[in-house]
């Protein structure tokens, strides 16, 4: 448990951040439209990466001693760029999100979306593959942070993707976008810090 629930944090906190891929499921959420098929996708997808970086990194950072702590401040760096982007969005606010009234899509034109907003994005690699895959490395019990981390994943898409609709009055507001990217921000942050002081 001591590798699970950091690993459960850290995996929550990186999915937390609104991107495309997120905006994608609360929209489905939202419009109650092939919600089971999107989310499964987007937490299965995350899962195999996970595995992956948690797998590759751990056996690499053996090999390579100096890896480990490259990634580490690789990892902290990014965070810290990460969170500044959602702290300027925070700052200028005209965010918001309101359901689209358009015709019903096709489950194979929906799959194909969800798949490529997955694995043509940059950062899931940079958030799953590098990111959870150094700092799992840091611990003795890689598979319970690799497992807190996948937990997170479908915890979160679960979440969002039947919860949208309950958030759709409230997402429609860019102030409550402002709070969300403040906090996405200040967390990001906090995360950075733990790995630089490491």
């Amino acid at each position: 448990m001591t590798a699970f629930f950091p690993g459960f944090a850290l995996g929550f906190s990186l999915i937390l951040a609104i991107g495309a891929q997120n905006a994608f499921v609360l929209r489905q959420g939202v419009r109650r439209e092939h919600v089971l098929a999107v989310v499964l996708t987007c937490a299965v997808s995350d899962a195999v990466l996970i595995a992956a970086g948690v797998a590759g990194m751990g056996q690499l950072a053996q090999a390579l001693p100096w890896f480990a702590p490259l990634m580490r401040f690789g990892g902290a760096a990014f965070l810290i760029w990460y969170g500044l982007g959602n702290l300027r969005s925070a700052w200028r606010g005209g965010g918001e999100l309101t359901a689209a009234q358009a015709s019903r899509a096709s489950l194979p034109r929906t799959l194909a979306i969800v798949l490529a907003l997955t694995w043509l994005n940059p950062h899931v690699y940079l958030d799953t593959v590098v990111l959870i895959g150094s700092i799992a490395a840091q611990y003795d019990d890689r598979l319970a942070f690799g497992l807190g981390a996948v937990t997170a994943s479908f915890t979160f898409f679960f979440a969002l993707g039947y919860g949208a609709r309950l958030l759709a009055p409230l997402l429609a507001r860019p102030g409550a976008w402002r709070v969300l990217d403040a906090v996405i921000g200040l967390t990001m942050w906090a995360i950075a810090l733990r790995l630089i002081l490491l």
